[in-house]
């Protein structure tokens, strides 16, 4: 019974690090997208972390909006801080 779950275990930890490997491969972006996203940031990173925080993503218009969501690109405007 031990070595059953020793095997489990190890082919979990096995199948946790080949997605988390192609998880990362997905987030890499096409020229298109560094270019459609430095565009945004420069116009819209106001605070300059480069990110575009909710606030930000707020101030931007539909046209920017568009263009960020046809290169696809995420404008959720992140997670709220608490404070």
């Amino acid at each position: 019974m031990k070595k059953f779950a020793l095997i489990a275990l190890g082919l979990l930890t096995a199948t946790a690090i080949t997605v988390n490997a192609q998880d990362k491969k997905k987030k890499e972006l096409t020229e298109d997208q560094k270019k459609a996203q430095k565009e945004l940031l420069e116009k819209f990173d106001t605070n300059k972390n480069g990110k575009l925080e909710a606030e930000e993503v707020a101030k931007m218009s539909d046209d920017d909006k568009k263009k960020a969501k046809d290169a696809g690109l995420a404008t959720g405007g992140g997670k709220k801080k608490d404070k």
